[in-house]
């Protein structure tokens, strides 16, 4: 579904991502861990192309999108949720979640019904201003929003911050419910191990714009998480 290969990135005179070789099967749900400042948050903008990479390789699901514009990538199937939801304040609940639809192309207009299904408190909260909502709601209509596109691959950035402990388990359990039932793929940024355990299959290590281990979450073991995740 998706494969990086040799992806670099600069800042100025900054190398910040080093041959980024990343690959998420189909179906598959991916974890990018790492301490603050490793690259994990930027590693998710080049795959979005909010950020263009300078060198190597992006293609989703077979075709190459090392250049295509972030909305070319919306079009195409790819649902973002940004760390900090980024979310419109003023705007209705229903509002935010009709804004995604315009990116979809020679579909429906209409909200998805699987998104009240999956968020039960969108639909009671839908004529309220997004910035009226909890912290946890407000992440559950980003969420929402990126699934009105009916993506084929969904990525996260740190999803679980901030967040009250019962909306993190509502939310994880959303998120396998995806990957397992729909087969949608997921990649996404964590920090809380417990929960990163929980949704993925899988487990990729950054340190220092550098991805330096990968495998499935059962080889996530303590040397591991010594080395490179305690602080």
């Amino acid at each position: 579904m998706l494969a990086l290969s040799n992806v670099n990135l600069f800042y100025g005179q900054s190398h910040t991502l080093w041959d980024i070789d990343l690959t998420v099967g189909q179906g598959r749900c991916m974890c990018v861990m790492g301490r603050n400042g490793v690259g994990k948050t930027t590693l998710l903008k080049v795959i979005m192309g909010v950020l263009k990479s300078h060198s190597g390789t992006i293609r989703i699901g077979g075709d190459d999108f090392t250049r295509r514009h972030t909305e070319d990538r919306a079009r195409n199937g790819i649902g973002y949720v940004p760390q900090g939801r980024m979310i419109f304040a003023n705007l209705s609940v229903e509002e935010n979640l009709r804004i995604a639809l315009y990116a979809r192309t020679g579909k429906s207009r209409q909200i998805p019904g699987r998104i009240y299904e999956l968020f039960p408190v969108l639909k009671e909260m839908r004529q309220r201003r997004g910035g009226d909502l909890s912290g946890g709601q407000q992440q559950q209509l980003a969420i929402g929003r990126a699934l009105c596109l009916e993506p084929k691959l969904l990525i996260l950035d740190e999803p679980t911050e901030g967040i009250q402990p019962n909306i993190v388990q509502e939310i994880g359990d959303i998120i396998t419910r995806l990957n397992t039932e729909s087969g949608l793929t997921v990649l996404l940024v964590e920090q809380k191990l417990g929960f990163a355990r929980k949704i993925a299959s899988e487990f990729c290590i950054m340190e220092k714009g550098q991805i330096v281990a990968s495998g499935d979450m059962s080889g996530l073991d303590d040397k591991l998480i010594h080395q490179y995740l305690t602080v």
